[in-house]
């Protein structure tokens, strides 16, 4: 939960910042317009990879549980069938 609030701050800092950055800019508007696109777009392709990283990363620990489980029970099914 910790993380997330962090995660949230950062994000929410960059996008300030950007927006700010945008405000001052001595850019054309269609310049800057294509720079805020290109932006999101590699944002987007960021969250996009972050995601599927993390989305491994719990499949992963969600299988260990699910094979430590599966092991436990077939353990104490053998306990009760030679009891």
């Amino acid at each position: 939960m910790k993380t997330e609030k962090v995660l949230a701050s950062v994000v929410l800092a960059a996008a300030a910042g950007v927006a700010l950055g945008l405000l001052f800019a001595p850019d054309k508007g269609a310049r800057t317009r294509r720079k805020i696109r290109e932006k999101g777009e590699d944002y987007l392709e960021d969250l996009k990879d972050d995601y599927a990283h993390s989305v491994k990363k719990l499949k992963q620990k969600v299988d260990a549980v699910y094979d430590d489980v599966t092991t436990k029970l077939k353990s104490y099914a053998d306990e009760i069938k030679q009891a």
